[in-house]
């Protein structure tokens, strides 16, 4: 038996091989399908949500996930360089189709310093920061930056650890011995060493990221600005498009681009914002962070754009033309963490579209996304208490929020005005090492955590 081709003559991808097998992982097969693709996925947990549509090989069977794939890509940053930079030297070698993203965004995106002075370096505002080598060092930025401030691991370090709040003088000598090993490459903070990094402290209204892709030909296409509050350091609710913030979407484009032309990144990336004001009372941007890959605040895309994030993340790997951006409806996503509620009580919201990542139950872990996309807009906030209402686990979102500081901000005040100086800060990056399985393998077992 024969069946037809559906390929354009020049095209040799078939099968796109994926580093994790998470929910991202599963919802870039889900786009993948209907473009006629099939998807393989890297991943240790043989039942993860993305087994559903692919062949799942352990990190002991790298060798076999390599050749069972024409083209790669990945669905969380955290990924061992080392096996990122392999791939990429397939394709450099012809032997595979490439490497999407490439290895120097990963680089970036996994070390807090590189990250920020990449942004400086290419004229887009972060908050004040320094480089920490030393305890004299660290009472320097304790004065030019001013208190309080926090200190960070610049690589690794999550849950709260790698990370300390500095309120006063008397915090410093505490901060150092704390963190002091991650420099030297001792203990367990980091696998290597690496300065620490020290944040000053911005005031901020809002918390908004912008996503794009870039096609490898160059070409970039940017969603909508979207705003994101989050509970106990996960996203909960984000908002497409974010409210009054057209004035600056030309600026967050301009920054996510200039990122991507940088780095000569393929895929989607995502750009996570602050909002702050200047002296005159004027809104701009201040960056945190990049996200190499497809990310939780762009899930509303799904129904809510012409082309969906997933989607424009395979157009870019396989090389065909990327899709349309536009938001076709305002929309609200929630994260639904812990517990799965009722899905015949959400679907009777009119409007409602739920994603199940087939996942077991346990706290704070996410478990499905739900979008709301009512018809008439006026219904949206109506709609959105409904659902409230219906999740077991409210992700904060029964009490009003005070869209006043961002969940970075409210955490580490949080922080600076209880008694215990040590930082419970939860930035979701793994420590890795980048020369063997058993960081793939580390890497892989954390897939939840570098799942925003």
């Amino acid at each position: 038996m024969t069946t037809a081709n559906a390929y354009p003559v020049t095209q040799t991808i078939r099968t796109i091989g994926i580093l994790g097998g998470g929910q991202l992982g599963m919802m870039l097969a889900e786009a993948a399908l209907p473009l006629g693709y099939q998807c393989v996925f890297l991943e240790d947990n043989a039942n993860c949500p993305a087994s559903l549509y692919g062949k799942v090989f352990s990190s002991e069977q790298l060798d076999e996930f390599i050749a069972a794939a024409d083209v790669f890509t990945l669905e969380f940053e955290n990924t061992p360089t080392a096996t990122v930079e392999q791939l990429a030297n397939l394709s450099k070698s012809g032997n595979k189709q490439g490497m999407f993203p490439p290895p120097i965004a990963l680089d970036i995106a996994q070390d807090r310093l590189k990250e920020k002075q990449m942004f400086n370096e290419l004229d887009i505002a972060t908050v004040p920061f320094m480089a920490v080598s030393s305890e004299a060092e660290l009472t320097q930025a304790c004065d030019e930056l001013g208190l309080p401030i926090v200190l960070k691991t610049s690589r690794g370090g999550y849950d709260g650890k790698g990370q300390f709040v500095i309120k006063e003088e008397n915090d410093i000598k505490a901060a150092w011995q704390a963190l002091k090993d991650a420099v030297s490459g001792k203990g367990a903070l980091t696998s290597a060493p690496a300065p620490l990094i020290a944040e000053g402290f911005i005031n901020f209204s809002r918390e908004v990221s912008i996503i794009a892709v870039r096609a490898q030909n160059g070409q970039v296409r940017c969603y909508d600005l979207v705003e994101n509050h989050h509970h106990n350091g996960i996203l909960a609710k984000t908002r497409a498009p974010a409210v009054g913030t057209s004035h600056l979407f030309q600026q967050a484009t301009d920054a996510i681009t200039t990122v991507m032309n940088h780095l000569g990144y393929v895929g989607v990336m995502a750009l996570e914002l602050f909002v702050s004001k200047d002296a005159r009372g004027n809104d701009y941007l201040l960056a945190n962070e990049i996200a190499p890959r497809v990310h939780n605040s762009g899930h509303w895309s799904i129904e809510g754009a012409i082309t969906s994030q997933f989607e424009n993340h395979i157009r870019a790997v396989v090389n065909l033309p990327l899709g349309d951006t536009d938001n076709v409806h305002p929309a609200i996503m929630l994260n639904v963490l812990g517990q799965y509620p009722d899905i015949s009580a959400v679907l009777s919201i009119d409007g409602a579209h739920y994603h199940s990542y087939h996942k077991a139950e346990r706290d704070d872990r996410k478990i499905a996304h739900i979008t709301l996309m009512p018809n008439d807009v006026a219904d949206l906030e109506p709609a959105l208490a409904k659902l409230v209402a219906l999740l077991p686990n409210k992700v904060g979102l029964d009490k009003k929020l005070a869209p006043t500081i961002t969940e970075h901000q409210a955490k580490t005040l949080e922080e600076a005005n209880s008694t215990e100086p040590n930082s419970a800060l939860g930035d979701a990056n793994s420590s890795v090492k980048d020369s063997s399985k058993d960081a793939l393998r580390e890497a892989l077992l954390n897939t939840d955590k570098a799942q925003k």
